[in-house]
């Protein structure tokens, strides 16, 4: 009986050890869209969930490379559109919710947060 719990709580600890593994490597792969088709004087509200009326983030102007995961409402992905034209990937998420990572107060602490496709294009 001792063997086998010894054999269990290795196995949890490799388990544990590879969901980690997976979950960082994710992290680390990002697509870089950037702030496009912003009116002029005005920036676009990075939001805390994928809704305009979410609460806000932080504001990019126009030409600020972003941070995307990839991940948009939909099922879209944007690291599996990356070998498209820039004008299918841009007509694919017009209408869709992408998630960037971000650091919205400058401090080293990044987070998730979402951008409407109608203001992102590819870098």
């Amino acid at each position: 009986m001792m063997a086998i719990c010894s054999w269990i709580a290795a196995a949890l600890a490799v388990a544990s050890l590879t969901l980690a593994a997976v979950g960082q490597s994710h992290a680390t792969v990002f697509a870089a869209w950037q702030v496009a088709n912003v009116p002029f004087g005005d920036t676009l509200n990075v939001r805390k969930y994928p809704s305009g009326t979410s609460q806000k983030q932080a504001a990019y102007p126009n030409g600020t490379v972003l941070q995307m995961t990839g991940r948009c409402t939909g099922g879209v992905n944007l690291l599996d559109i990356a070998n498209q034209p820039a004008w299918q990937q841009e007509r694919k998420v017009r209408h869709r919710w992408c998630e960037v990572w971000h650091d919205p107060a400058r401090n080293g602490n990044f987070v998730a947060g979402w951008a409407y496709g109608k203001y992102i294009t590819p870098n």
